[in-house]
């Protein structure tokens, strides 16, 4: 069966990315990463996709004039990779509506809180000042809001009295490593329906699973 062409954005260290890589080279995830393309030309993302033979891109923001014409110039190159499938892995930028709308309900992203809780940046500095037991990440799908797209997988982290913003974030981290790849598998392997602003995973009929919401 072919495998679906991903497209990762990315503007930062790459942790997500290198993840998605570990997945898929261990055959947990049925894709392959077509290119990787960053905001930021220093980013050490690049270099992660580089050591695995990966394609990459820079598309500045400095370089374009608009908003337009740097997702235009991101979709230009996305569509050159004949990508299928988006997923953000740090790609610190709201995309338009516009954009959305070249991928529907293809684009996914993760954020390190348990959505709708906390959006934007420094979600996690946000849990630690309100003062919740409970922390975690989020892979929801991505519309030209700020993390408000449906949900499709969360995983719970247990905030602690010690916790600092950092502790707190190491242990979401590797929560996330464990979620985003798995998401991406199921919406690779056509598990996923979306009704409304409710994600359902449908059965894995090789394994004789039951639907689950």
């Amino acid at each position: 069966m072919q495998k679906l062409r991903m497209g990762v954005l990315v503007s930062g260290r790459g942790s997500n990315l290198q993840a998605i890589i570990d997945a898929i080279e261990s055959d947990c995830l049925a894709a392959t990463i077509a290119v990787v393309i960053s905001d930021q030309p220093g980013a050490y993302a690049l270099e992660r996709a580089q050591k695995h033979g990966i394609s990459t891109a820079v598309v500045e923001r400095s370089g374009y004039e608009t908003r337009e014409a740097f997702e235009a110039a991101i979709l230009e190159t996305l569509k050159v990779h004949n990508v299928e499938l988006v997923a953000l892995a740090g790609f610190m930028r709201i995309l338009s509506r516009g954009f959305v709308a070249n991928y529907p309900q293809r684009i996914l992203n993760i954020h390190p809180a348990l959505l709708p809780a906390f959006t934007g940046l420094h979600a996690q500095a946000q849990a630690l000042a309100y003062g919740v037991k409970v922390s975690g990440c989020t892979v929801h799908f991505v519309d030209e809001g700020m993390d408000t797209g449906p949900i499709v997988l969360q995983e719970a982290v247990p905030v602690l009295d010690h916790d600092t913003e950092e502790t707190l974030s190491d242990r979401i981290v590797a929560a996330e490593h464990r979620i985003y790849p798995a998401a991406l598998q199921l919406l690779a392997s056509g598990r996923i329906m979306i009704e409304g602003r409710r994600v359902k995973i449908l059965a894995d009929c090789s394994k004789g699973g039951n639907e689950k919401s």
